[in-house]
């Protein structure tokens, strides 16, 4: 009998705009919320170019199950939305209770997708306390105007941001 090996993976993007992104995916927190916050940034390549093809997951755990449009949840802790031509990308949601909201990246070149966190709020956390302090800083959002974060994801090289092993 002859051994047969793995198909080694293939890599997860590019991906097709009419394909995975849905309306209103970056849509997260109910119109007019008093709790909303907007979350946004760019993915980097190593190289410190912007990636304008990566699609970006979120979700927190305060969400309640069903859909947005057949159960008429008011927020379920999950969004999906693609970088635009610059690598940008924005999301409006619910400040989370918990000091991160967890984010999911796809972009080309990579063989599998990657876990990080995006935190918000201060507040102890244990993951976040065990980093040391430069690699530390590439999970926290920077507090702008208002309501608004920044939280920028570089894929390799300077700056990297922290990416979790989940098993």
């Amino acid at each position: 009998m002859t051994s047969q090996l793995p198909t080694p993976s293939h890599t997860v993007g590019p991906f097709y705009g009419y394909a995975l992104p849905f309306e209103g995916g970056g849509e997260m927190a109910p119109p007019g919320h008093a709790s909303a916050i907007t979350l946004h940034g760019c993915v980097y390549d190593g190289e410190g170019e912007p990636v304008p093809d990566a699609l970006l997951e979120f979700w927190q755990g305060e969400g309640l199950p069903g859909s947005l449009h057949r159960n008429g949840v008011d927020f379920t802790g999950f969004g999906r939305v693609a970088t635009d031509a610059a690598g940008h990308w924005t999301v409006h949601t619910l400040a989370p209770r918990t000091p991160y909201i967890s984010v999911c990246v796809f972009a080309r070149g990579l063989t599998h997708h990657l876990f990080t966190r995006a935190y918000v709020n201060d507040g102890p956390d244990t993951l976040l306390d065990a980093l040391p302090p430069e690699r530390r800083e590439t999970l926290l959002a920077q507090g702008g105007e208002g309501r608004t974060y920044r939280f920028d994801i570089r894929l390799q090289g300077e700056g990297e941001t922290v990416f979790l092993d989940f098993r």
